[in-house]
Formats: C-alpha cells, sequence, structure tokens
C-alpha cells in the first residue's frame, strides 16, 4: 500500500466542518500556501502555528485547496479520506466508517498507516460506525501493530469531536457509542474538551483478566508480581480493557517514573503469563491524594504520550491502595487529565481535550 497523502493542516482546532487549504504529495514542487506563507522547491519548511503544530513540506508537496466542498464530504475511488487527532499527544487517523459496518482499513493497512517514518504516523486508526443495539455510533479501532482493542479512553475523546464535525454539532452534545468494553458516553463541553462517561471498573480478577490470585474479595490489589527478578507490588483493573498499575516494588514503595527505562520493562509486563490477554501497564508516581503522575506500556502500541482508561485505572488503583481521593488531576507525558470516581452510581469520569492535527487522504 502506497501512503501518499493530501494533508490539510488547520491553523485553529476547527469546530464546524469547512473548505480549508491541503497539501498534495505528487512528483512536483513545493508551494505551500497558509496564512499567505509561501515556500519555493527544493527545500524544506516548517509553519508554526498557534495549536504548535508544527508541519514539515518536503519537495513532493504541492498546495491544492478544496473547492466549494468540505474535505470529508469528498468520495473518490481507492481513497480513504481521514483526519489526524490527538488526545494528549496519544494520537489517532479517525476514519468516517458510518456507511458501513466493515472497517474501511484492514489492521494489515492499519499498521503501515501507522508507521511514523513510512506511514501517516498514529497510535491507531479509529472508525465511527453506525450504531448498534439503540446507540448512535459504534467505534472500533486497530493500534499500531494491527490488535483490535476493546476500547481507547484517549480515542473516545478524539472520536467525539470527529463526529461532531462530521454531524455539524455546536456547543454542549452527549452521545451514546457502542465499544468492545460496553456503552460509553462522551459528552462535548461548552469549552471544547470531552467528559466521558467510562462506565463502571471491573475488579474481579478473572474478568480483568489476570491469573494472579485474588488477595481482596475477588480482586487483586497491591499483589506481588516477579516481572525479571524484581517483585513489584500491582493492582489488577479492567476499564474494558485490562490494566496493571503499580506504584512501586516491595524494595521500593515509591516510584519516580521519568527514571524507568519503560522500552525494557514494559514489554515484560505486557507478555507476562499472568496476562491472558496481555495487559496495559501504567507506572505511577503519587504527588499528593489529588495529583498522580504515570507513564503508560499500552499493549499493542507500547510507550504512548497518554492512555484515558489508563489514568482511570490508575485512580481505581490509587484508591484501592489508600493513596488517593476519586477525584484526582493524572499528569500524563503529553499533559494532564481529570479523573472521578464517583461513590454514587460507582462510575468513572474522565475529562480531557481532543484536538485535530490535520486532514488527509491515502490510497488503499
Amino acid at each position: 500500500m502506497a501512503i501518499a497523502a493530501v494533508i490539510t493542516a488547520p491553523l485553529t482546532t476547527p469546530i464546524r466542518r469547512r473548505s480549508l487549504p491541503s497539501i498534495r504529495l505528487s512528483s512536483s514542487s513545493v508551494n505551500l500556501q497558509s496564512n499567505n506563507l509561501k515556500f519555493g522547491a527544493g527545500r524544506a519548511a516548517a509553519v508554526h502555528c498557534p495549536s504548535k503544530l508544527r508541519i514539515f513540506a518536503v519537495s513532493s508537496m504541492k498546495t491544492e485547496a478544496p473547492e466549494g466542498i468540505s474535505f470529508l464530504d469528498r468520495k473518490e475511488s481507492g481513497f480513504v479520506h481521514f483526519v489526524k487527532y490527538h488526545g494528549l499527544g496519544n494520537d489517532f487517523i479517525l476514519v468516517d466508517n458510518r456507511d458501513t459496518t466493515e472497517p474501511k482499513v484492514t489492521p494489515d493497512q492499519a499498521v503501515k498507516m501507522c508507521d511514523r517514518n513510512f506511514g501517516i504516523g498514529a497510535d491507531g486508526v479509529i472508525f465511527a460506525m453506525p450504531g448498534v443495539n439503540g446507540t448512535d455510533y459504534t467505534m472500533r479501532i486497530f493500534n499500531s501493530d494491527g490488535s483490535e482493542p476493546e476500547m481507547c479512553g484517549n480515542g473516545i475523546r478524539c472520536l467525539a469531536k470527529f463526529i461532531a464535525e462530521l454531524e455539524n454539532f455546536h456547543g454542549k452534545k452527549s452521545f451514546t457509542v457502542h465499544t468492545g468494553a460496553g456503552l460509553i458516553v462522551p459528552e462535548i463541553q461548552e469549552d471544547g474538551k470531552v467528559r466521558v462517561d467510562m462506565g463502571e471498573p471491573i475488579l474481579k480478577a478473572s474478568d480483568v483478566p489476570t491469573k494472579l490470585p485474588p488477595n481482596r474479595d475477588q480482586s487483586v490489589v497491591k499483589a506481588r508480581l516477579d516481572v525479571d527478578g524484581r517483585a513489584w507490588n500491582v493492582t489488577c483493573v479492567s476499564m474494558g480493557n485490562p490494566h496493571c498499575v503499580t506504584f512501586g516494588t516491595e524494595q521500593s514503595q515509591d516510584l519516580l517514573v521519568d527514571e524507568l527505562k519503560l522500552a525494557d520493562i514494559g514489554p515484560k509486563f505486557e507478555h507476562h503469563e499472568m496476562f491472558p490477554a496481555r495487559t496495559n501497564t501504567e507506572f505511577v508516581q503519587v504527588f499528593s491524594p489529588t495529583h498522580l503522575k504515570m507513564r503508560v506500556w499500552e499493549r499493542g502500541a507500547g510507550e504512548t504520550l497518554a492512555c484515558g482508561t489508563g489514568a482511570c485505572a490508575v485512580v481505581v488503583a490509587a484508591v484501592l491502595e489508600g493513596r488517593a481521593a476519586r477525584s484526582c488531576t493524572v499528569d500524563l507525558p503529553g499533559g494532564p487529565l481529570n479523573i472521578e470516581w464517583s461513590e454514587k452510581d460507582n462510575h468513572i469520569y474522565m475529562t480531557g481535550p481532543a484536538e485535530v492535527v490535520f486532514y488527509g487522504s491515502v490510497p488503499l
């Protein structure tokens, strides 16, 4: 699958569908035009946007502007149009799949599209699909390795903003989304952030799933897990997808997460025999009962800048271990999320941003 793309780069985050200038890959000269910025052929160019987006144009690009039609309304045989979004740096390729229940991109194609050197670059491909069982929409996602997770917290916020653009929603708006983790209800706030009812955490060990023996009722809380010759204390939580949360080892109770070599230790947790479906792993540092910091090794994606379901699992684990309150700010490498574990309904509520990066098309 060749990766050639039309890229439309917004200088501000769009809140409604609009016609925007685009960059089409070709064999001709560079002529990038955006807000009267132009760059000649044979030169690399960087555009610094107010949204902190940096666009690099190389000598195989030229500019074309859509003619009076929304980019996402274009219909071209053999092409898939997409919008790239990120939630705190956890980035996704969003595809309008509302006209069919079959993904328009295969897992193998998703791997190529997500490649950061030879493709578009992303942590996964997300499909906005028709709703089932009375829901408004369905979400499916392929990870950058081609695997399909049950759900993704940052991804659901990106999907919510994508749907709002597709449907031309304005202001505060909520809708229901069917996922592999069950019913999820995102709500777009007046300030543009997305608050998501993530449902109830799953704590029963066999349902996470983990083979670690339960040590508190049917749950695994601050249990020993031997990884690479070290004894870690872990709490296991599912947010529809499995999470292993650790605040330290038996020898060192307080992690300094910035010092961890996640590329070395992360895969050993992910593929540990105690996790039959593999696992996401969160390494957590506690600043205060309402302020946590985490790094994450995601199942099927590796280290990412943010993980919404992981942040939810972290707060649940912190409460169960007596380390934090039910409402916390969780710092991730890409920025903070606000997480609340409600005593009223036992649901987890996640609030955070989702931003457009650029628009594009890819031939399949």
